[in-house]
Parts: structure tokens; C-alpha cells; sequence
């Protein structure tokens, strides 16, 4: 079984359609029963990007809401939640500084790379990240994680 950590961009994919959006789909779909992880912020962060869009025209108001009731549920029930806490942020802080990542940038690979320690503690396979931000996925590749970046699957 294989295991995921999303960061909002590709949270968000699986929403609203765009470069991305079959394939992070085809995660959720695969017969291998998939893991899946995010920082408990890409619940903000994602419904931040769904009225976001909503605003600026590029989501109506049925899409908007549909997407964030879609989500809400699927974030509830199939997403192992990487809970912000003071050694996370001081990890953060580390890789912001580390590698010059946006401030939450740094907290979505801290929270990834902490998912990952947990995994290989317990003798499961390490995380892949995905994300469609390529300066944060040079950073995670630098720390050692698998990288997918759903924008290469159009």
C-alpha cells in the first residue's frame, strides 16, 4: 500500500479541474487501497483556493460549493491529519530558512517529512509528496522524499 502526502495544490486538484486533476483522482480509484496525508492547515488552505476561485470567476457559486462539501468529507474521512504543533513549526522553521520556501511552503514539507518518519518507525513504505509547486518539491526531494508533481500527468 502505498502512501501519499498532499499539499493543497494537489488537494485542490482533485476538486477542480485542471492539469493534474485524472491523475490525483486515479490515487483515490487505485484497487492497492492508497494512504493518504495532509497537514491539518490544507483544510484552510483548500477552502481558501476554492473561494478564491469562487471570486475571481473561475468556479460558480454551485461548483464552490460542491467542491468544499466534496472535500470537507473526503478530508474528514480519508486523510491521515499531520497536527501543527511546536516541534513541526520548529522543523518548518528550519526549512523555510534552509531552503527560502513561503512560510506555509515550509509547513506542508515539515508535515510531510514528519509523516514520513512515522511511516518508516513502523516499518511501513516511506511517503511520496505531491505537489505541483516545483521549489517545494525541490526542497522535499533535497530532504529525501519521493517527489510526484501531478502537473506532469495532463
Amino acid at each position: 500500500m502505498a502512501g501519499y502526502f498532499f499539499d493543497s495544490s494537489t488537494i485542490v486538484k482533485r476538486y477542480v479541474r485542471e492539469s493534474g486533476t485524472n491523475w490525483t483522482i486515479s490515487l483515490f480509484r487505485s484497487p492497492t487501497r492508497n494512504s493518504f496525508y495532509a497537514a491539518r492547515i490544507s483544510l484552510v488552505e483548500a477552502i481558501s483556493a476554492f473561494t478564491r476561485r469562487l471570486k475571481n470567476k473561475s468556479l460558480s457559486q454551485n461548483q464552490t460549493s460542491k467542491a468544499k462539501t466534496r472535500f470537507r468529507r473526503t478530508f474528514q474521512r480519508k486523510f491521515f491529519k499531520m497536527e501543527i504543533d511546536a516541534l513541526l513549526i520548529e522543523r518548518a522553521a528550519d526549512l523555510a530558512e534552509k531552503y527560502a520556501l513561503r512560510g506555509y511552503d515550509a509547513v506542508q514539507l515539515s508535515a510531510a517529512l514528519t509523516a514520513n518518519d512515522a511511516r518508516i518507525s513502523v516499518g511501513a513504505s516511506p511517503l511520496i509528496f505531491v505537489c505541483a509547486d516545483d521549489k517545494l518539491n525541490d526542497a522535499a526531494k533535497a530532504e529525501g522524499l519521493t517527489v510526484e508533481n501531478p502537473n506532469n500527468y495532463p
